[in-house]
């Protein structure tokens, strides 16, 4: 089993980045780089979560070793004589290190983190926002959409150059450090680390508290249900809002391609914006168009500068309200959903019934395990109980996590909950728990952190949606978003539980993560001071969070968030409860249309097929007969004809 766990994890996360792309991302319309680029970001993510674990078995096993490597060779004589005689139990146990079924031999984890570390932070500080402003430029020529993106990425390369210069000149004037490529490296480290922090428990602190509490609410239904109304009458706003913006933007495109006809010079990039219009409009712009109409060098026509303004508009408009639309239909669906279950409630068939049919056949699940009465029981009944232990066991996590955070740096003695636990399984030697409390975690903490992005409205730009339904900006800023996050992520996981020598300050044997981060120790106020008072702030996060302090903050400036208490709130929720009956009744007045239809073919088909059956048989008959008479014609005919013959 020797590094075969490594390879088995390697290919298992590759699928499952792979399938979490084709779920989001769509293969046949988006770039191939853009989907390259994406996967190899969250492939390189998910490998950080999934590999750790097996690193810290491995430092574990190997720092037994190491024990009885120097219990081997023997203490000096006074110590031996001088010693505790209860420590030789302790040292006997430690005498027999039993190899984890995932060791990886040593040498392979060092070049491994490298490769991976590196090619992350090479995607998420060069090439994926470079990406990113290349595939929403509004040039028409390669040189024009290279310069747009490196002007667009000065503010994120100036921030990064920002801060590792203020390090370099902190180690280069420091009278006992002499600069190497060794120091070089881990400044650079250290740099893009104290950025990942710095956002990491801002994201942190809001996502421990708000993912228990979204499960505690989920459990009701009532909230949920005035809550969906309310995002419901914001998002139809925003939604027409991004309708009307792309009218005018068409409106713009529509007069430009009237005065650029085809022989003019800047006909080419009239016709690329074109393209990126919606289908309909394509069809609307073409129909009004005169190719054969020559241009007058009189007129005054747009310059190239403005045409790449306006193909940035463009695509822009495009995306956007695609983004609205399926937002929109996806709230819809949930409103839908609510507003069955608060009606099956008081059902007394015990069968789920639905407002509406699911539009693909259900599969073999849905026929025979999750049939009408079983989801009737999770929805109605089961569903709320599960919902408020997780939230209750999320709330405990996520008390541990700040307790954590805040006392990881005392060693002696250990306050850490999670050094704790993993203390007390390396005593055991219980590899499969270390791995899966490791895993748990590192989950855990990547959940609240990633989900808080799209949780905040700030941030609602980019928008993930499944059924291959987000855009290339959305899927290059979350992988981008992901390898910055990550290892500032992993590496405060590696603190919490006491496996991060320079934070720990002992003298253990480090993980190979550790190892191609450098010493921090190069720049003590970042490894004495920022990383481990700094998370202390998750508290006073936490707390602001717990009382809605950022929305109310938000709701004063009058940025309109769900506030029960509120009166602006309750009039949203009744124009959202409005909007969403009326999509109702017209989805029904649909349905009813198709049902009536498909009732019309089923009665009056067979019918139809019947008169015509019967037009067909009686043309036969008719055709049948008219041939009998004329063959008996003919054979009359014939034997007048012969009997005239035989007189003659």
């Amino acid at each position: 089993m020797s590094g075969a766990a490594l390879g088995v994890e390697m290919v298992v996360v590759f699928f499952l980045a792979l399938f979490l792309l084709h779920r989001y991302g769509d293969f046949r319309k988006q770039q191939r780089m853009v989907l390259f680029g994406t996967l190899l970001a969250w492939y390189l993510c998910f490998l950080i979560v999934f590999i750790l674990p097996l690193d810290v078995t491995t430092t574990i096993y190997n720092q037994c070793r190491t024990d009885r490597q120097v219990h081997a060779t023997g203490p000096p004589l006074s110590n031996q004589t001088s010693g505790n005689a209860s420590a030789a139990p302790t040292q006997s146990v430690r005498l027999a290190c039993y190899k984890p079924w995932s060791y990886i031999p040593d040498g392979v984890m060092p070049v491994f983190w490298r490769v991976v570390y590196w090619t992350s932070q090479c995607l998420t500080w060069l090439l994926l926002p470079f990406m990113q402003s290349y595939a929403r430029s509004g040039g028409f020529s390669m040189a024009g959409k290279v310069q747009t993106a490196l002007i667009e990425n000065a503010i994120y390369y100036g921030t990064y150059l920002l801060i590792f210069g203020s390090l370099l000149i902190y180690v280069a004037v420091h009278p006992d450090w002499h600069l190497s490529w060794y120091q070089l490296q881990t400044i650079g480290i250290t740099a893009a680390n104290t950025w990942g922090l710095f956002l990491l428990v801002l994201l942190l602190g809001y996502g421990l508290v708000e993912i228990p509490r979204s499960y505690w609410n989920a459990s009701r239904h009532g909230h949920m249900l005035l809550k969906t109304y309310f995002k419901a009458s914001k998002l139809m706003t925003e939604k027409a809002d991004a309708e009307e913006n792309l009218e005018d933007v068409m409106e713009e495109v529509r007069k430009v391609s009237e005065a650029i006809k085809y022989n003019h010079p800047l006909r080419k990039c009239v016709d690329t914006i074109l393209r990126k219009c919606p289908t309909d409009y394509q069809d609307k712009l073409g129909r009004n168009m005169d190719d054969y109409e020559d241009f007058e060098d009189k007129q005054t026509f747009p310059s190239e500068r403005s045409l790449v303004k306006l193909h940035k508009q463009v695509i822009y408009a495009v995306q956007r309200q695609k983004r609205t639309r399926v937002q929109w239909h996806m709230l819809l669906q949930e409103a839908f959903h609510l507003e069955d279950v608060a009606k099956n409630e008081s059902s007394s068939s015990r069968r789920f019934v639905r407002s509406f049919p699911p539009a693909e056949p259900p599969g073999w699940f849905c026929r025979y395990v999750y049939t009408p009465t079983a989801e009737w029981y999770w929805e109605c009944l089961l569903k709320r109980g599960f919902y408020r232990a997780l939230a209750v066991v999320l709330a405990l996590f996520s008390v541990a996590v700040v307790w954590s955070e805040c006392t990881f740096f005392s060693t002696k003695p250990v306050l850490s909950l999670f050094a704790v636990f993993i203390q007390l399984a390396e005593r055991d030697y219980n590899y499969v728990y270390i791995q899966v409390a490791c895993f748990i975690t590192i989950f855990f903490l990547c959940t609240c952190v990633y989900s808080t992005v799209f949780r905040i409205c700030v941030f609602n730009f980019y928008y993930l949606a499944p059924h291959h339904q987000t855009d290339a900006y959305s899927l290059q800023f979350s992988g981008m978003l992901f390898c910055r996050l990550t290892p500032p992520l992993c590496l405060n996981f590696l603190g919490l539980i006491h496996m991060d020598a320079a934070i720990s300050h002992q003298h253990k044997e480090q993980t190979a993560y550790t190892s191609i981060m450098g010493s921090m120790r190069v720049l003590s106020f970042v490894a004495d001071g920022f990383y481990i008072y700094y998370p202390m702030l998750i508290v006073i996060l936490c707390i602001a969070t717990y009382f809605s302090l950022g929305t109310r903050l938000l709701n004063l400036l009058g940025f309109q968030q769900f506030m029960g208490d509120s009166e602006l709130t309750s009039d949203l929720v009744d124009e959202g409860k409005e909007l969403i009956r009326r999509e109702k009744r017209k989805r029904q007045r649909t349905e009813d249309g198709e049902n009536r239809r498909r009732e019309w073919k089923e009665r009056y088909g067979n019918a139809r097929e019947e008169l015509s059956a019967r037009g067909r048989n009686s043309h036969e008959m008719k055709e049948t007969s008219y041939s009998d008479g004329a063959n008996n014609r003919c054979q009359h005919s014939f034997a007048h004809f012969g009997s005239v013959f035989q007189i003659v």
